[in-house]
């Protein structure tokens, strides 16, 4: 937490001294305070991280209240704050004691001040990006990290006069907002340094002591290691990734839960899986959804590491292009078991000559990252890129391993539009045969279904004949006999035309019922159910008569021309 005091001002308003805020924070936090949020990372996997809290000490009167919140926050949510515990309107507030001079209530107490740090035998300008919340010791240490000059030698110029104890965070020191200029060189003899400090105000140095007389730390109250920015994984609260993990995900989760809490949430988005599903993902989808990996070995021990992931790696265009366009997976090679496991991973994908490679660097060469590419049916690495580098250098060489990646993505496209146009026509080869097999199918079943319609129409036909021949036979053999011509009975002749145009002529009893001639009909091939008898004139339709009545009781007495017609 940052701790600042609040002193009393007598009258109607609180006013605010503030004094040089310290952080729990861990010294290494992002040199960036951006605010990026990465992808959720692949299998679900959330990472939270608990954000850095500031305490401010408020003196009002005879009252004193302690504000502790967010990093993030604006200067407004204290007064809020502070209406609700003093009862003292927010307009009529004034806060004084930044050293920053007066601030409005929107600012962020987390500013980004842009440091201009000339180093002087290198005759090179370093721009680099620290939060107000990093303490001008972690500024230090890192510029150790850059020139080499440990934090003892160094001389600088361009600090404030208000910026004496290296335990000041940036946002308190004074410096000019949001960029400062700063001078930095090797300081020759500690006489030649006390004589700098009592002539020029503007100079802040660490100590006066040199080579031997620097023994004892604990008067800056951190230790030597911490001072060199050397110190050992086993020295720090938490290593980056833990060395018996149970598989590569849960390692990768610890991993990137730690980077975000070193350096800040603005930083590439880790593939949260083992090497072997980075792979899958990363070179065995279609051509045009293929990216390069890009493998980040992280190191401890190496005294770049920090510069590199604060400044370079964590730098905002270098985050932005490596997550438009590469997959980034991570390993920590710290711990020797972990170096093992990685150095074992790299055999099985991409063989012992890389393996061999990545043992010979040694610690103070790492990190390294490395580009990898899927090519054909092997992975190749293209470029290892060590920390000893600029974001400019950084974002060059990715650019340029991007370029090799899409020519080569760009013949694998073509190549897979081939295949793929030959496997369509081959398609469309198999369907058109399946269609023309399934129309010949479907013309040969619907044939055997006609035949068969034909065969089982037929079969009703034949029986609907047999059943009507029967009909016939049996009212044929059930007609009465023929009258003779000269019978005593009265005789009635009848002529009956077919709808043929035939004739049938026979002689019937006058006492005859009309159901008689209907039979005889019938047995001719005409029921009466589908023919009907009428007279010429007058016409008549006589199956519409009573079939008990006589022939003479019909009027069909003593001859009569009939003819026959189908009912409609």
């Amino acid at each position: 937490e940052t701790a600042q005091s609040l002193a009393y001002d007598p009258g109607s308003q609180p006013s605010v001294a503030t004094a040089a805020p310290s952080s729990s924070s861990p010294p290494s936090s992002s040199a960036s305070a951006s605010a990026f949020c990465p992808v959720v990372p692949v299998r679900g996997a959330v990472v939270e991280r608990q954000p850095r809290m500031l305490n401010f000490c408020v003196e009002y009167r005879s009252t004193n209240v302690d504000v502790v919140l967010e990093e993030s926050s604006s200067v407004g949510e204290i007064k809020q704050i502070l209406e609700t515990e003093l009862h003292v309107p927010v307009s009529k507030m004034q806060l004084k004691g930044w050293k920053t001079g007066d601030v409005t209530d929107s600012e962020s107490l987390n500013q980004n001040f842009l440091l201009v740090i000339s180093h002087h035998e290198a005759q090179r300008d370093y721009s680099l990006n620290f939060p107000g919340s990093k303490t001008i010791q972690e500024v230090k240490r890192n510029i150790y990290d850059l020139t080499n000059i440990p934090v003892r030698h160094q001389q600088w110029e361009g600090w404030p006069a208000t910026a004496r104890d290296d335990s000041m965070t940036l946002a308190v020191a004074g410096i000019s907002f949001p960029c400062h200029r700063l001078t930095v060189c090797r300081r020759t003899s500690p006489a030649h340094t006390q004589e700098q400090s009592e002539e020029c105000t503007d100079v802040h140095m660490v100590s006066d002591s040199e080579g031997d007389d620097f023994e004892d730390a604990s008067e800056f109250g951190v230790d030597e290691g911490e001072i060199f920015g050397m110190g050992t994984s086993a020295s720090r609260k938490s290593p980056m990734m833990p060395e018996n993990a149970e598989n590569e995900g849960d390692a990768l989760l610890h991993f990137t839960a730690e980077f975000s809490s070193r350096y800040g949430e603005c930083h590439p988005v880790f593939f949260i899986g083992s090497l072997e599903a980075a792979f899958l993902e990363t070179f065995y989808g279609k051509a045009r959804d293929r990216k390069p990996l890009a493998i980040y070995l992280h190191h401890d021990d190496s005294v770049l590491t920090n510069v590199f992931c604060s400044q370079m790696l964590c730098a905002e265009s270098i985050v932005s292009y490596l997550s438009q366009n590469f997959i980034t997976w991570a390993w920590d090679m710290t711990k020797e078991a972990n170096r093992a496991r990685l150095l074992t991973m790299c055999t099985r994908h991409f063989g012992s000559v890389v393996a061999q490679t990545i043992r010979t660097y040694k610690t103070d060469q790492f990190p390294l990252l490395l580009i990898v590419m899927g090519k054909r049916s092997s992975n190749e690495v293209l470029n290892v890129i060590q920390g000893n580098t600029t974001v400019d250098e950084l974002m060059m060489r990715l650019m340029a391993a991007m370029e090799i990646f899409i020519a080569q993505q760009q013949e694998d496209i073509r190549d897979e539009d081939e295949r793929e146009a030959r496997e369509l026509v081959k398609r469309e080869q198999d369907e058109a045969y399946r269609v023309s097999l399934e129309a010949d199918r479907a013309k040969r079943e619907a044939q055997e279904r006609e035949m068969a319609e034909q065969v089982r129409l037929e079969q009703i036909r034949k029986e609907q004949e047999d059943e009507r021949e029967a009909i016939r036979l049996s009212l044929e053999q059930a007609l009465p006999p023929e009258p003779e011509e000269e019978g005593s009975e009265p005789i009635s002749k009848l002529r009956i035309r077919t709808p043929s145009g035939e004739f049938l002529e026979r002689r019937f009893l006058g006492s005859c019922k009309l159901q008689v001639l209907f039979d005889f009909v019938a047995s001719k091939g005409f029921p009466w159910e589908e023919f009907k008898l009428l007279t010429t004139f007058p016409r008549r339709n006589v199956t519409q008569l009573d079939p008990t009545w006589s022939l003479v009781e019909a009027k069909l007495f003593p001859q009569e021309t009939l003819f026959l017609e189908a009912k409609e």
